[in-house]
Parts: C-alpha cells; structure tokens; sequence
C-alpha cells in the first residue's frame, strides 16, 4: 500500500488515543464483517463497531482485553448502529488483501481511561 502523506505534529497531536478494557462483543445484526464492541474507557462505556469479525470467530474471547481506541473520533452510524471511536489494529497485507489483522495491546495492565502517547 502506498504511503500517507506526512503530516505535521499538530496533527498528530489531535488524536485522543486512549486504553479501553473490552466488556462486552458481539456480531453486528446487520453487517457480515463487523463487530459491536462495548468498551470502558475509565467509568465511560461507549460502543464501538469494527471490521474485524473475520479474524476473531469467539467474540466473547475479546472480553477482558484492553485495547488502543481513538476516543476523539466523531460518532456514525454503521449499518443502523453508533459507533463512537475506533479500536487499532495491525493488518498483514499481500497487495489489497488483508490475510491477517491484530488489534494493538498492552504489554501489562493499565487503568481505563489512560491516555496513550
């Protein structure tokens, strides 16, 4: 895939990236590739709907985990559900295709809510 362009420290510094702690997912209703994820960002709960369904067949395996979220990223509606942020993730590429994608950590436990930076 080609590079993004670059962008400023400014830019960058716009991105609220928080730790969110996985509480609940499951299968979007509507969309063969999403998952609804609720998450804790530190005593906020938010919902949040990823592509990621393909690669994690156990849903509920998900629970427990913390993940990286952008929490300033403005809400949508995807396939008749809110979606108020976004999880990261890593994807192996082979040209377009995605053959394996896995959502950014921690290397030990850290408070919901924590900012990362």
């Amino acid at each position: 895939m080609p590079d993004k362009p670059t962008i400023t420290y400014d830019d960058f510094a716009k991105l609220d990236l928080k730790v969110a702690t996985i509480v609940a997912a499951e299968p979007h209703p509507n969309a063969d590739r999403l998952l609804k994820i609720q998450v804790d960002l530190g005593g906020e709960q938010r919902q949040v709907c990823a592509g990621i369904r393909a690669y994690y067949a156990d849903p509920a395996a998900l629970v427990g985990r913390q993940v990286i979220v952008v929490a300033n990223l403005a809400p949508r509606t995807i396939r008749g559900e809110i979606s108020s942020g976004m999880i990261l993730a890593a994807s192996a590429r082979e040209g377009e295709e995605v053959k394996d994608l896995a959502l950014l950590s921690l290397d030990k436990p850290v408070p919901a809510g924590s900012s990362v930076s």
